[in-house]
């Protein structure tokens, strides 16, 4: 598995598997025990997707050491704040079963962002977390908050895709040596990328699939992918995407998809309400 070194030092898989909606009632254990046996190595849960108990008993039954595999996990938006940020870390690691999370991200950067990087600065301090980063933070929120951090975002995970290619929060970010990291790589199997001419011939050249170019050029990008599903084959196909190389041709055809805008803008107003309204991870 190849890897990035984030600006901190820590060495981090280009390709992950992603946790989001995959149920805790016995399917998160078994997808992700089927992807750390296929290779995997990467794997990322958050607070608000339920399932971080299964995810931590799925690495402990793997066989795998500890420090081979690379967890990530995220405090929610109900839980943004020194005191409560504070306390969700803990949370997550009790969950998990362990002693420490290798990326711990702000998932929705709104209400008071400075409060929980402090306590996530805090908590790298400790030892309780590996690296520290951001998700869904944009150009704008990032010239907001990014002043006010004393440890520099080592990754800031995105919607991205080759019709999202996120330009503008990555030419940002590169200043400060943080790695992007796509969240959604395969547009949630959009219809019309799956369909895109350019990327079918790619994939036909090269005698591969549309997904396994998608993820080949994003990697290529210097961006880490996470890529998620429940299905065994669907699991495999992904990840065999490290035995073959896209040409210069091959990465201008797709740099020309991008359509300069992702679906979901976090910058549009009543987001942060309308996520606090519809996930209450209290609730449940």
């Amino acid at each position: 598995m190849r890897k990035f070194v984030l600006n901190d030092g820590v060495e981090i898989p280009t390709l992950g598997f992603g946790t989001y909606k995959i149920p805790s009632d016995g399917t998160a254990y078994r997808a992700v025990s089927q992807a750390l046996s296929i290779g995997y190595r990467l794997i990322d849960t958050a607070a608000l997707y339920m399932n971080e108990s299964e995810i931590g008993k799925a690495v402990r039954d793997s066989g795998i050491g500890r420090d081979e595999i690379f967890v990530t996990s995220k405090v929610w938006l109900q839980d943004n704040g020194y005191a409560r940020t504070r306390a969700a870390i803990d949370d997550s690691l009790r969950r998990l079963d362990m002693d420490y999370m290798d990326l711990y991200l702000v998932h929705q950067p709104y209400g008071d962002v400075q409060g929980t990087w402090k306590a996530m600065e805090e908590a790298k301090a400790a030892g309780k977390i590996r690296s520290i980063g951001v998700s869904n933070m944009t150009a704008r929120m990032w010239k907001e908050h990014y002043p006010g951090f004393d440890v520099k975002p080592s990754v800031n995970q995105v919607e991205f895709n080759p019709y999202s290619q996120q330009r503008n929060i990555r030419r940002i970010m590169s200043e400060a040596g943080c790695v992007l990291q796509a969240w959604s790589p395969l547009a949630r199997a959009d219809a019309d990328l799956m369909s895109e001419p350019a990327i079918s011939e790619i994939a036909e050249k090269h005698g591969k699939t549309i997904a396994q170019i998608i993820l080949g050029f994003i990697i290529h990008e210097g961006v880490i992918a996470l890529v998620k599903s429940s299905h065994s084959d669907r699991i495999r196909e992904n990840f065999d995407v490290f035995d073959f190389s896209l040409d210069d041709d091959d990465i201008d055809a797709m740099r020309k998809l991008d359509k300069g805008h992702p679906v979901r803008d976090p910058d549009a107003p009543g987001v942060a309400q309308y996520l606090l309204s519809k996930y209450d991870i209290y609730s449940k």
